[in-house]
């Protein structure tokens, strides 16, 4: 099991570079955080299990619909935000009350812990799982077990 997490977080860390490119999901081309996390499912699980529409920067904000998070259980193993672990996925609320609408994949949990994700500005980083960020996580997924 952790060779496949480490596995995960490796493929994530390829991505590392990519620009930030709203709704895009190419390697060294452009991602944002979706894109990543559907990148490294098509690098590790083979086709996505669902087309994903276009989507609005806002992402659901305006009706206040968890569509990402929703989006997740349906295809993610969901496990307790305390559980997490390198290769997981995990989603952030941006600000309080908002949607969450932010995900990331774990890439360390000690003696420093990490995230790798796509961000505006920045585009694909390893982020420090400081304090600030960790407090944003509302949940945390594995990715499914079955393989290409």
């Amino acid at each position: 099991m952790a060779d496949r997490a480490e596995h995960i977080a490796d493929l994530a860390r390829g991505w590392i570079g990519t620009p930030y490119v709203h709704q895009a999901t190419t390697r060294g081309a452009g991602a944002d955080c979706l894109g990543l996390l559907r990148g490294v499912w098509r690098e590790l699980l083979g086709d996505e299990p669902v087309a994903v529409p276009a989507y609005t920067r806002d992402w659901s904000e305006p009706g206040r619909d968890e569509q990402l998070w929703r989006a997740a259980r349906l295809h993610m193993d969901e496990k307790p935000v305390a559980a997490r672990a390198v290769g997981d996925v995990i989603l952030f609320r941006m600000r309080a009350g908002s949607v969450a609408k932010h995900l990331g994949i774990v890439g360390a949990c000690a003696p420093a812990p990490t995230f790798i994700h796509a961000y505006t500005g920045h585009g694909v980083v390893e982020s420090p799982l400081s304090a600030p960020w960790a407090r944003r996580i509302v949940a945390c997924f594995a990715f499914p077990e079955r393989t290409k």
